[in-house]
C-alpha cells in the first residue's frame, strides 16, 4: 500500500511548478504601427511575412489578458505631406494617405484573423461595403468582448497625421498606454541606423521630447497624450515576443511620461 505522503506527492507532481510570466502592466493599451515598418525588406506596400509577425505580436499580448487597439498608418503606399510638397493639394493628398491607412488596416485585421484572433476595422471616413463606421461606444464594446479593433482613415480630416490620430483613439478608449512599433528599440538622440554613436533613452518627459525636438511622433500627439496622461512605450517590432515583454515591463524600450 502507498503510504498518504507518496500519495500526496503523487497529486501535487514531481516537482515544484513553473514560474508564471509576470502580469501585464496595462489593462488596455493601442499600438501604434508605421505603414513602413510593414514594408520589410521591401521599397513599396506590405510584406506578408512583417504583417503575420505583427499579427503574432498582437495575438500574444491579447491572450495576457490585455485589450489591444490599433492604428497603422500609410506611408508605405502614400504619404500625404510628401504628395503635397510634391505640387498636389493638400487636402486631396491627405485624403489619399488616410485611404491607403484603410488597406493596411484591412490586410492586418486578414492576418489577424488567420490566426484566430477576432479584429474590427473601424474607419472614421464612412465606407460600409468594406469595414464599420468609426462608433467610440461601439469599439469600445468591441474591445470588451476580446477583439482587437483596428482603427482606419486617421482622424478623417485633413491636415492630421496617424500619430495624432493614434493620440485621440487612445485617449477615446481610455488606454492605458500608447506603445509605438518601430525599427529600433527605443528614443535615440539623432538616428542609430545612420550614427553608431546615438544615445538611447530610458525615459523622457513629454516636455523633453518637444524641446528637443525628438522624432517619437508629431507635437500634436505628444501635446494630446500629455493633456490625457497616456505614456507612450517606444519598443522594437522587429524582435519576435517584444511587444509581450514590453507590455510586462521587461525588455528593451523608452516610455515618454510625465513621472521621470
Amino acid at each position: 500500500m502507498t503510504s498518504a505522503n507518496e500519495q500526496l506527492e503523487a497529486s501535487i507532481g514531481q516537482g515544484p511548478a513553473p514560474d508564471k510570466a509576470p502580469a501585464p502592466l496595462y489593462r488596455r493599451v493601442l499600438l501604434k504601427i508605421s505603414g513602413e515598418a510593414l514594408m520589410g525588406d521591401q521599397d513599396f506596400g506590405l510584406d506578408p511575412s512583417m504583417v503575420g509577425r505583427v499579427a503574432a505580436e498582437v495575438k500574444e499580448a491579447l491572450e495576457t489578458g490585455v485589450q489591444v487597439c490599433l492604428v497603422i498608418g500609410g506611408g508605405n503606399i502614400f504619404r500625404g505631406v510628401s504628395a503635397a510638397a510634391s505640387g498636389m493639394e493638400r487636402t486631396t493628398a491627405d485624403y489619399m494617405g488616410m485611404l491607403a491607412t484603410v488597406m493596411n488596416a484591412l490586410g492586418m485585421q486578414s492576418a489577424l484573423e488567420a490566426i484566430g484572433v477576432p479584429t474590427r476595422v473601424l474607419s472614421a471616413i464612412p465606407m460600409q461595403t468594406v469595414c464599420e463606421p468609426y462608433i467610440r461606444r461601439r469599439a469600445v464594446r468591441h474591445m470588451e468582448k476580446g477583439r482587437v479593433v483596428i482603427f482606419a482613415a486617421g482622424t478623417g480630416n485633413p491636415f492630421f497625421t496617424t500619430d495624432t490620430a493614434a493620440a485621440l483613439r487612445a485617449s477615446e478608449m481610455d488606454c492605458d498606454a500608447m506603445m509605438k512599433g518601430t525599427k529600433v528599440d527605443g528614443v535615440y538622440d539623432s538616428d542609430p541606423v545612420k550614427n553608431p554613436a546615438a544615445v538611447r533613452f530610458e525615459k523622457l518627459s513629454y516636455m523633453d521630447v518637444l524641446s528637443r525636438d525628438l522624432k517619437v511622433m508629431d507635437a500634436s500627439a505628444i501635446t494630446l497624450s500629455r493633456d490625457n496622461d497616456i505614456p507612450i512605450i517606444v519598443f522594437s517590432v522587429q524582435e519576435p515576443g517584444g511587444l509581450a515583454r514590453v507590455l510586462r515591463g521587461e525588455g528593451r524600450y523608452t516610455i515618454v511620461t510625465d513621472q521621470t
